[in-house]
């Protein structure tokens, strides 16, 4: 009997051993497979502005004139969607009925096995809507944070839009000349989201959104001011906050369809598949996907800090650190070619407006 039990005991712990080595392993399989791109500030690298990007920057400065034209960019990618896919709640709330088209893809383009999650998160989420997006006829800035920003000036440009949508960790402070100071609703997933937080705006709205599963725990952690557990803490590709300092009332869960219709509809990839390992590079970035949220809360819709000009090798990735341009070919979820195309498009239809030059870019030289 003794030899039994410590033979048990020995399977036990080895099935245990197992089970950790495996996710272990999975854990950093997930961490080399991803990109990684720097969160934090750096030294920027050496950069100066040419003299016609200049010209460009004072080109635009009257993009704020004029009557403002209620629902244009919406209209401009409703044209593009079949009638059947075009999101109309951009957020999920408490009392949102939730149809089987939210559950038939895992994230980012669904909640597929995570129904009762997802419940669970929305009764934390508070159903008041912030005055930030009452205005009647309104103009939305969605920042990029392309290094195309930097030197520019656009500051002072960037605060007098309606509605100002910074992406992931984007940051201000010593930045603000090229970027500005306000910030309406910062749209960010888990690893993305700054650990310093700098938004002083008091109607700034958080837009999470979810990735993959885990996400949905980190989220109702932020929203209720828990610690989320360390076994959650593995899944993450990357160091997460600890807590976002905003209210429960001024939280937002992106409707992960407009992930889907941006990919599937406005980008035309594939339906995603199961598959064991790796990426499709169907997954849209969060520039895209914060630029089709924008046409359903604002009239029209400007970006800034959006453009990869692979050519440009030395050309800073970001604002704000010291990774090159060629850093982004490391990344393997995205379609960057597919999306410079829709956004080349839209930006000559004047769908939308490129207040930096990076998208349709009529001065490089390459």
């Amino acid at each position: 009997k003794k030899t039994f039990f410590y033979l048990l005991v020995c399977f036990s712990l080895s099935r245990c051993m197992l089970v950790s080595i495996v996710v272990l392993g999975l854990g950093y399989l997930a961490l080399v497979s991803l990109p990684l791109f720097e969160t934090k500030t750096s030294k920027p690298l050496d950069w100066s502005v040419s003299p016609a990007h200049q010209k460009v920057r004072i080109q635009y400065k009257s993009v704020l004139e004029g009557q403002c034209r209620p629902g244009s960019a919406r209209q401009s990618l409703s044209a593009r969607l079949p009638a059947s896919s075009q999101v109309t709640q951009p957020f999920l709330w408490k009392n949102t009925a939730l149809t089987d088209d939210l559950f038939l893809f895992p994230p980012p383009f669904g909640f597929k096995g995570l129904k009762g999650e997802l419940q669970d998160l929305l009764n934390l989420v508070n159903t008041t809507t912030s005055s930030t997006l009452e205005k009647k006829c309104r103009r939305c800035v969605v920042m990029g944070n392309g290094g195309i920003l930097r030197g520019l000036a656009l500051g002072p440009l960037m605060d007098r839009f309606d509605i100002i949508i910074r992406l992931n960790s984007g940051p201000l402070g010593e930045f603000s000349v090229d970027v500005g100071n306000r910030t309406s609703i910062r749209m960010s997933y888990p690893e993305g989201t700054p650990h310093h937080w700098t938004d002083t705006d008091k109607d700034t709205l958080f837009v999470a959104v979810v990735y993959k599963t885990v996400d949905i725990n980190w989220i109702s952690a932020m929203i209720s001011k828990h610690t989320l557990s360390l076994w959650d803490r593995i899944f993450f590709w990357q160091k997460v906050p600890h807590q976002i300092p905003l209210e429960p009332r001024r939280f937002r869960l992106l409707n992960l369809q407009v992930i889907k219709e941006t990919a599937m509809d406005l980008l035309k990839y594939s339906s995603p598949k199961p598959r064991l390992w790796g990426w499709d590079q169907n997954v849209p970035t969060l520039g895209v996907s914060a630029l089709n949220l924008a046409s359903m809360l604002c009239d029209e819709v400007s970006l800034a800090g959006f453009g990869y000009n692979i050519s440009q090798q030395a050309a800073p990735l970001h604002y704000y650190d010291s990774q090159p341009m060629t850093a982004m070919l490391q990344q393997k979820m995205h379609n960057v070619d597919r999306e410079t195309e829709l956004l080349q498009s839209l930006v000559k239809q004047g769908a939308i407006t490129d207040l930096t030059g990076g998208i349709h870019c009529s001065f490089c030289t390459s």
